[in-house]
């Protein structure tokens, strides 16, 4: 299985296209439409989710809600496009107009101009921009479409924004509750802690971050290799949350924890009872040797603030060579609930591709046969 995708924040459509699925998998079209409502949504976020109304829409590989095997091909329009096609039609437009010479830090601005030789950091951002995660969304419900048939459940909810962290481990059951919160915390008090914080830096014209905790329960065990490097299964879902945009860091169970406790308190002990090999922890988060252990799969990943501040920070203005403030092009002050739907889409795309990769099948029958022989 492989996903490709294509499109720029302000060009005409946004495109995606998954290879190797089987055939016969039902596509919940309602259920990826809701997935892609749910990043937009959020406490802190500005006025350009008014504008788009992401949906998406099927251009191949699905007849009557069922897939037939061929690569699926999707994309989800740009509204906003209307706005920008004077200055962003490949067919023609005024490149001089909407150009960005004062290159935002923390962005891919300064780096891709002179990556790409380029004198406007429209043409790099536009691709960069986290934009491009709506077309991963997509994708990845589609994966989850795909792991569901074999019972594994992917979800979570954000655990910290910008320092107010909640610390208590939360039964997977409740996770799908941070959905119907504002700021998909569990812990009321804090969420209302982290949403003062959020009002506070948007007067300030400041950005948060945050963490959040996303949970793979149902996967049994042998997912992903010990015996090459490349195939380890943590490597690869850690690999998958570090290609979105905004994220630094990544854990897995205990993850940094490990480095400050000694090991008979780091490493889960295994029993035998009624004959299955058993674990009372969890530390591992699922994964021990670059392979599924049978556990929940934990995982945490950590996005920086959005680095377009509306205050602007200092930069260069690379037309002139002078000093300047950043351009601002987006008025997000938090966008920590659109992180966590994407973190969870891109898990479900990176370990939908391992799981198709053991069990291959060109139809769904066969996908689900193989994985009900699996111990």
């Amino acid at each position: 299985m492989k996903l490709t995708t294509a499109g720029e924040s302000h060009g005409k459509t946004l495109v995606g296209i998954i290879e190797g699925l089987p055939s016969n998998l039902p596509i919940d079209i309602d259920f990826v439409n809701n997935c892609l409502a749910l990043r937009q949504s959020g406490y802190g976020r500005g006025g350009r989710q008014k504008i788009e109304s992401d949906k998406i829409e099927i251009l191949s590989g699905v007849r009557n809600r069922l897939t037939l095997g061929s690569p699926l091909a999707f994309q989800i329009v740009n509204r906003d496009y209307a706005n920008w096609q004077p200055y962003m039609a490949p067919e023609g437009a005024d490149v001089s107009q909407k150009r960005l010479t004062k290159v935002r830090p923390g962005h891919a601005d300064l780096t891709g101009v002179i990556k790409y030789d380029q004198t406007d950091a429209r043409n790099i951002l536009e691709r960069a921009s986290a934009r491009e995660t709506a077309v991963r969304v997509a994708a990845g419900a589609i994966a989850m479409c795909y792991l569901r048939e074999l019972g594994v459940q992917i979800s979570g909810y954000v655990k910290c924004v910008c320092g107010v962290e909640d610390k208590a481990f939360y039964p997977f059951e409740r996770l799908s509750e941070a959905k119907e919160q504002p700021l998909f915390m569990l812990d009321g008090e804090l969420q209302k802690k982290a949403m003062q914080l959020i009002d506070e830096l948007r007067v300030a014209g400041d950005t948060a971050g945050g963490i959040v905790e996303i949970r793979v329960k149902g996967l049994k065990s042998g997912f992903g290799s010990c015996m090459q490097y490349t195939t380890k299964l943590d490597s690869i879902l850690c690999g998958a949350l570090m290609s979105v945009q905004a994220i630094k860091g990544v854990e897995v169970g205990m993850g940094f924890g490990v480095a400050y406790k000694p090991g008979s308190l780091v490493h889960d002990e295994i029993y035998l009872k009624d004959g299955a090999y058993v674990r009372t922890t969890n530390n591992a988060g699922g994964i021990e040797g670059g392979m599924s252990n049978g556990g929940e799969i934990v995982l945490r990943a950590a996005m920086k603030p959005i680095p377009t501040l509306m205050k602007g920070l200092n930069t260069v203005d690379i037309s002139t060579g002078q000093p300047a403030k950043a351009a601002s092009e987006r008025s997000d002050v938090a966008a920590i609930c659109a992180c966590e739907i994407v973190a969870e889409c891109v898990t479900a795309t990176a370990l939908a591709e391992v799981v198709s990769a053991r069990l291959g099948g060109d139809n769904l029958r066969e996908v689900k046969e193989r994985y009900s022989r699996l111990p």
